[in-house]
């Protein structure tokens, strides 16, 4: 059993490409001893792009390279020629993935849901060349612009299944045998524990109305701290909206079933207390061994949880036995809550990691009574900041009012209507 095979949790370093720098040259034509500025603008650089690709079910591919650099751009050439752009690096993840700043473990983006493609670092941007610099005072300008930077930051990459439904339950309870019985899952099924090392997916099909299950890798006290692959598998429950708790009734390995139960319950909400809040089942599972006379196991589970409203469901996964009532039940419970898939919301943009706080804007008027707003952090935040995508025009919102622009446009006048001009590059009539 390799356990180094189970990767669902990997940190790798991605780095979007330079800009280009742009060029310094002058025309050299016959008969044209003094030709002007035609140095070339530097090509942008790659940005760091992930993908959906829903033929992958694990993380196991990044176990071989950690680093990931997309291409940087090219100078800008002679007689105006643009350098060119840096290609964009594409990398693949399974749905599901959540993608994280490993310094803070911030989520930066889900996988998931509508999020098929995410360019989560933007390549920097070409520098000007000189042919842009030229004025009625300086017609040989020696100057040209740099290309912008690029973003680099170590990420961490945690795969969270998504199914409506989470499979949990010490180690050989029986799940793989009932995921296997109950949907098309083809879980591998052997008496240790920690047979089970990814979480198995399977389709649970209801008379055409059906839901996806995932089998949960046997839990062990003290996996909320992370003992054996705990982390590795709590991770997985979080999206899921139905938890069924299956527990050996017959106690075929000496367990008290309640006391599985209770303690599985515990590392759920050391993990995270709102896995709790879930709906939950219990399935007794091989009734079908229960010899004693003595009271009856299924009985003792009904009394403990079913006040708590966790009703009991006495099967055999192996013969079949109670298990099509146990997934109407859950279906039943599905219908029953309309809420969206969890995904889990951005907490970190990437464009800070360029940000230098130390870098001076100002704030002027124009002669056309704008109000301008120039400087290098201007600059610097609008080359990595794509307007046009509502992450980036969330970022810049984001990054005038915490950096008390808006307040210092209304201690200057501004009115709704006027109009704003953001480092040459952006212009927009201000409304509140």
């Amino acid at each position: 059993m390799d356990l180094k095979m189970f990767a669902d949790s990997v940190r790798i370093f991605i780095k979007s490409g330079k800009g280009g720098d742009g060029h310094v040259s002058f025309r050299r034509e016959l008969f044209v001893p003094d030709g002007g500025p035609d140095g070339g603008d530097g090509g942008r650089g790659g940005d760091v792009i992930f993908v959906v690709d829903k033929g992958l079910n694990t993380l196991g591919d990044f176990r071989h390279n950690k680093k990931y650099i997309a291409e940087s751009g090219e100078e800008g050439g002679k007689r105006r020629c643009h350098g060119k752009d840096g290609e964009d690096l594409i990398i693949k993840v399974p749905e599901g993935t959540v993608i994280k700043d490993d310094a803070t473990g911030k989520v930066i983006t889900d996988m998931s849901g509508d999020n098929m493609r995410e360019v989560v670092l933007r390549g920097g941007r070409g520098g000007k060349g000189n042919m842009n610099y030229a004025t009625a005072t300086m017609q040989a300008p020696k100057y040209a612009q740099p290309g912008q930077e690029a973003q680099e930051i170590w990420v961490r990459l945690e795969l969270k299944v998504i199914a409506d439904v989470g499979l949990v339950g010490f180690p050989n309870v029986g799940k793989s045998t009932f995921l296997s019985r109950v949907t098309n899952a083809r879980p591998k099924i052997a008496n240790y524990h920690f047979t089970t090392l990814s979480p198995n997916l399977g389709v649970v099909d209801l008379d055409g109305h059906g839901f996806v299950i995932a089998d949960i890798p046997g839990l062990i006290e003290g996996a909320s701290e992370g003992t054996g692959l705990g982390h590795e598998f709590l991770r997985h429950i979080e999206r899921t909206k139905v938890l069924i708790h299956m527990v050996d009734a017959a106690s075929t390995e000496g367990r008290d079933p309640i006391e599985d139960i209770n303690t599985i319950n515990a590392e759920l909400e050391a993990y995270n207390p709102d896995l709790l809040k879930r709906p939950q089942v219990i399935a007794a599972n091989k009734t079908d061994v229960i010899y004693s006379d003595d009271e009856n196991p299924v009985d003792r589970l009904k009394a403990e949880f079913e006040p708590k409203g966790i009703k009991v469901f006495p099967i055999s996964a192996v013969s079949g036995k109670g298990v099509k009532e146990l997934l109407y039940a859950v279906r039943d419970m599905l219908d029953s809550i309309d809420e969206e898939p969890t995904v889990f919301a951005r907490e970190f943009f990437t464009e800070d990691i360029l940000d230098n706080p130390d870098e001076p804007f100002t704030i002027s008027r124009g002669d056309d009574a704008s109000f301008i707003i120039e400087g290098p952090r201007i600059d610097r935040m609008l080359g990595y900041t794509n307007l046009d995508s509502e992450r980036g025009f969330n970022y810049f919102q984001k990054f005038m009012h915490e950096n008390g622009i808006i307040e210092q446009l209304k201690n200057m006048g501004i009115k709704e209507g006027d109009t704003v001009k953001v480092g040459g590059y952006l212009e927009f009539d201000y409304y509140e």
